[in-house]
């Protein structure tokens, strides 16, 4: 039954929440890592020790509570599901120039907070001359604070029209959308639903979802003939050997998807029970899908790009909320169903950019994008950054703010 209340919501904890999760930590059962392994076999369990004794020591959870509750939450019923989200206006906006709406989607194994130090960039830009944005910053039903849902089936297009209901709830009936990871399919998605209502689509992931003979052919002779595909010097040295790049790479880092696109209950189970385990498993893809390379350091390169109370404040969204095994039954309701789906073969037609992040867990070349995304009017490539750019280099917000401001623009003339 649909409630379209909109209820203030707060982050809350309590000394029995920390009291149950410092009892778990400490009955910890350490498990020795393979001499000389570092990150090639996981997250190495020595560093593990060290992060897990930060944690116990050292993190104030009530404190990152107090920080998570600077920006205004709320909680309202879609389609039977209490959907969360973060909704930020800006407090000075200039006369004749409204504040642009937009929809920011995370993925996993992240959260809302990946946007927190992009927020109020976009809200309160020290150039008054540039565009003002109203953002909305909702959790994925069955991540964080949004309830999972209940029935088989939600996939990234039921994800989309939700999201969809939910900013024309607050009265957008057009607004901007910017997505990575899940994100990126949910806000095409929403670009397919409804391609009225979405201004621009800005995107800092975006893999070929059906490929095609184009894609095959530019795979096959793009080292050979790169001009004839449009590749640049980045593109063939993020290309190239294919079977390393390409093959290799992927059976080393998508462990995890065969996993939850098949059975993410077995190991979600386990995960719930465990907050080092749930640690191990989440703060492994902040290393190495931020760079590869960090499978070489002992301790994974984690506090090279991110603050530990950073990584360990979204680790603590997944434990106090319980939504690690509905997060990861999001890749069996997706991949479950096929990947032939009717949206993989629609083109989205709405204004789009892309910033491609050369340590990104894949590449995609303009020309890859391009057959997607129909109206790609910018493609930008960035000088660094992984998979979490919105968390990792807020290098992006130029890029994202000119993309769209490019968008609102062409709307007004």
């Amino acid at each position: 039954e649909e409630d379209v209340s909109l209820r203030p919501f707060e982050v809350r904890t309590s000394e029995e929440e920390l009291e149950d999760l410092y009892s778990r930590m400490d009955r910890t059962r350490p498990v020795p890592s393979v001499e000389d392994s570092r990150f090639h076999y996981g997250f190495n369990s020595q560093h593990l020790q060290e992060v897990v004794s930060y944690w116990r020591r050292d993190f104030d959870w009530r404190r990152q509570v107090h920080g998570l509750n600077r920006y205004p939450h709320f909680r309202t019923r879609i389609e039977g599901i209490d959907v969360h989200y973060v909704h930020v206006k800006p407090r000075r906006v200039a006369e004749g120039a409204p504040a642009l709406p937009i929809i920011l989607v995370h993925g996993w194994p992240g959260s809302f907070y990946e946007f927190y130090r992009l927020i109020p960039l976009l809200t309160e830009p020290e150039n008054p001359e540039e565009p003002v944005f109203e953002v909305v910053c909702p959790s994925i039903p069955g991540y964080g604070f949004s309830e999972a849902p209940h029935k088989r089936g939600f996939d990234s297009v039921c994800a989309a029209n939700i999201f969809q209901k939910l900013m024309k709830r607050l009265g957008f009936q057009k607004f901007f959308a910017h997505g990575g990871d899940w994100g990126w399919q949910i806000t095409t998605n929403m670009a397919q639903l409804d391609p009225g209502s979405v201004r621009g689509l800005h995107l800092s992931f975006a893999p070929p979802s059906k490929p095609g003979l184009l894609v095959a052919l530019s795979l096959m002779f793009g080292r050979l003939f790169p001009t004839l595909f449009g590749f640049t010097e980045a593109d063939r040295r993020l290309l190239y050997p294919c079977t390393e790049k390409l093959l290799l790479e992927s059976m080393k880092e998508s462990g995890y998807l065969h996993i939850q696109a098949t059975k993410p209950d077995t190991a979600g189970r386990a995960l719930n029970d465990s907050p080092v385990g749930l640690a191990a498993y989440i703060l492994e893809k902040f290393s190495t899908w931020t760079n590869q390379n960090f499978r070489d350091l002992e301790d994974g390169g984690l506090t090279r790009k991110f603050s530990l109370d950073d990584l360990l404040t979204n680790v603590m969204i997944y434990w106090t909320s319980g939504c690690i095994t509905s997060s990861m039954r999001f890749y069996k309701e997706n991949f479950g169903k096929g990947l032939d789906q009717p949206h993989s073969r629609i083109p989205v037609n709405v204004p789009t950019g892309f910033a491609c992040f050369p340590n990104d867990v894949m590449h995609s070349p303009k020309l890859w994008v391009k057959q997607k995304y129909r109206n790609l009017i910018r493609y930008t490539p960035m000088p660094r950054g992984g998979h979490f750019a919105a968390m990792e280099e807020l290098g992006i917000l130029p890029v994202t703010r000119v993309f769209f401001s490019d968008c609102w623009s062409a709307a007004l003339g």
